[in-house]
């Protein structure tokens, strides 16, 4: 079974940083790619960043220059930096990815997502 487990939410004050890290572990052959998302009460859920299989970065408008995503496929696992934190960022943010497991095809797996609270 694969799985994705995230850590690194909590409380931070406005113009702090957290770094976010996502690990997916289980029978996997690759990693096509693996993405961040989150979501704030009473807001839709919405892609943050996601970084493809040959290493390229994209990112929602309103956290470019302050985010960073990045992964190591040796460790199967994707950070997001999150730098010059505004209290609109806090939300429920969740990992993604696109996995091929071992003798499957690719689908779609989540973590259960870890909160990060910008507040003064």
């Amino acid at each position: 079974q694969v799985q994705l487990v995230e850590s690194g939410g909590g409380l931070v004050q406005p113009g702090g940083s957290l770094r976010l890290s996502c690990a997916a572990s289980g029978n996997i052959f690759s990693i096509n790619a693996m993405a961040w998302y989150r979501q704030a009460p009473g807001k839709q859920r919405e892609l943050v960043a996601i970084i493809f299989s040959g290493g390229r970065p994209n990112y929602t408008d309103s956290v470019k220059g302050r985010f960073t995503i990045s992964r190591d496929d040796a460790k199967n696992t994707v950070w997001l930096q999150m730098n010059s934190l505004k209290p609109e960022d806090t939300a429920a943010y969740c990992c993604n990815a696109v996995i091929t497991e071992v003798g499957g095809y690719a689908r779609t797996y989540w973590g259960k997502g870890t909160l990060v609270t910008v507040s003064s």
